[in-house]
């Protein structure tokens, strides 16, 4: 796998700025970084069951997709998602709008409820860390 950690950390702690503070007793760690299949988890957010969890509500993965290739439509519901462009070329298609192309170096901000897709357009595979994190409430609001 030709994962970037430097371009891991950095989306991670870009996602952090974003993540809702909440009171809880998280400690920094670390762990490996075990990876298989297209789609791997990073970091997870809260478990809905025992409310224990790596982070605060923020949760991360790598997504790996082959020329053709899409994640398939899909919505993060009331948490916002950044794609971190690690590798290759796809497009991040927005509900109702036309496509967005991404590439190696980009970044694409998803916002909350927004139905969307991500498919690698290109001849190489396309790889990108995403981080999902709770709003507490609209920007601008």
């Amino acid at each position: 796998m030709k994962v970037r950690p430097g371009w891991i950390a950095a989306a991670i702690l870009l996602a952090g700025a974003t993540a809702v503070l909440q009171e809880t007793k998280l400690l920094p760690k670390t762990m490996p970084l075990v990876c298989d299949g297209k789609d791997c988890t990073l970091l997870g957010g809260a478990h809905a069951a025992t409310g224990e969890g790596q982070t605060a509500g923020m949760r991360s993965g790598f997504v790996r997709l082959a020329p053709g290739e899409a994640v398939g439509w899909h919505t993060t519901g009331a948490h916002e998602e950044e794609l971190v462009i690690l590798h290759g070329k796809g497009e991040a298609e927005i509900e109702g709008r036309s496509g967005m192309p991404i590439g190696e170096g980009m970044i694409a901000y998803i916002p909350p409820e927004t139905r969307h897709n991500v498919k690698n357009t290109g001849t190489a595979e396309l790889e990108y860390v995403y981080v999902v994190a709770p709003v507490s409430s609209p920007a601008g609001k």
